[in-house]
């Protein structure tokens, strides 16, 4: 009876074709941990920004029971309070802007329904403290320093009187200036 060897064998004797199988399956094995250690950090990721998306809201105690309030609330009154400051020409920087200028072009963005009022505000909550970053476009011919005081005071005023949280911080990011069309400029 004959057998067949499960290494071919290499001239010079067996040991190099069995060193070679080795290496090359202690490599497809590292590769294949490594491939599994990126895919559990991807899904450790997605856990934790979804924890802290349910965490990030507020709760005010009552006296008959509790008041939840979501980041998004807040985010979307700060954006409507920003928005009626005059030199606020819009919300959101360059990418989030033509985003919105497209859904509405081919009609999938409502006028009216403030579903962008929020664009460009972005909330964390820490009990009931409330910190507000949010990217603004302001009109040519304002100046800055004067449009961003209004924009902070407009904001405080309007969640903290809305929503009784503590507004800690509203930080602004000024992304673009806009300049009114009209016509040819002549120098």
């Amino acid at each position: 009876m004959t057998t067949t060897p499960l290494v071919p064998e290499q001239p010079g004797g067996s040991e190099p074709a069995l060193e070679q199988t080795n290496v090359s399956a202690n490599d497809n094995v590292h590769a294949a941990l490594e491939r599994g250690r990126e895919a559990a950090e991807r899904v450790g990721e997605a856990v934790t920004s979804l924890v802290g998306k349910l965490r990030n809201s507020a709760e005010l105690d009552g006296d008959r029971g509790t008041t939840t309030i979501a980041d998004e609330v807040v985010g979307k009154i700060a954006g409507i309070a920003a928005r009626e400051v005059q030199g606020v020409y819009d919300l959101g920087g360059d990418a989030a802007r033509v985003f919105a200028s497209l859904k509405e072009r081919i009609g999938l963005s409502a006028e009216g329904t403030g579903e962008d009022s929020d664009r460009g505000v972005r909330v964390r909550l820490e009990g009931t403290n409330a910190i507000v970053d949010m990217t603004i476009v302001i009109e040519f011919g304002y100046v800055v320093h004067t449009v961003t005081d209004a924009v902070r005071t407009k904001v405080i005023s309007s969640v903290e009187t809305m929503l009784g949280l503590e507004v800690t911080a509203v930080n602004i990011r000024v992304d673009d200036v806009h300049v009114a069309d009209s016509g040819a400029l002549t120098p």
